[in-house]
């Protein structure tokens, strides 16, 4: 593998964290917000796969599935009631 592939899935795994930040400034309104941290990765999930088949532009690709990552691991604590309060 090249440079740029872990120069990518470096990236990528910097959303996991960013999703725990994400989630621990915001702990009051995620149970509020699960619906729209839901359609946020739908269609961020589904722009990235049409993207991928028909544009082929990484960068874009890589933003849609980083904001995907980010607002699932939100999601995910957001059903966490010791996180919560």
């Amino acid at each position: 593998m090249n440079i740029m592939t872990w120069l990518i899935i470096l990236v990528l795994l910097t959303s996991f964290p960013v999703g725990y930040l994400l989630a621990y400034l915001t702990r009051e309104e995620l149970v509020q917000g699960r619906f729209w941290l839901k359609i946020l990765a739908i269609i961020s999930l589904i722009l990235s796969v049409i993207l991928f088949f028909v544009y082929k532009n990484i960068a874009i690709i890589l933003t849609l599935v980083y904001i995907a990552i980010t607002s699932l691991v939100s999601l995910w604590k957001s059903y966490d009631k010791k996180f919560i309060r």
